[in-house]
């Protein structure tokens, strides 16, 4: 399972030179629903939410994988 947020898009040369701290900009504003993927489908919609200091996604939209709608 995959929760995608955002996406960015980087060179390898930036990639690598990444530190602790850096801040990559997303394509999705905070507050946006967030993607569930499995084994690269998506299934699910949810948003970030924070539980005891961790980060972990509330589902708020479950598709119809079998049929492949939603």
């Amino acid at each position: 399972m995959t929760v995608e947020i955002g996406r960015a898009r980087m060179s390898v040369r930036d990639v690598l030179d990444l530190e602790p701290g850096a801040v990559i900009e997303l394509d999705r504003s905070a507050g946006a629903p967030a993607d569930v993927l499995l084994n690269g489908r998506l299934v699910a919609h949810g948003e970030v939410v924070v539980v005891d200091q961790d980060y972990a996604v509330r589902i708020t939209q479950i598709f119809d994988v079998a049929e492949g709608s939603h």
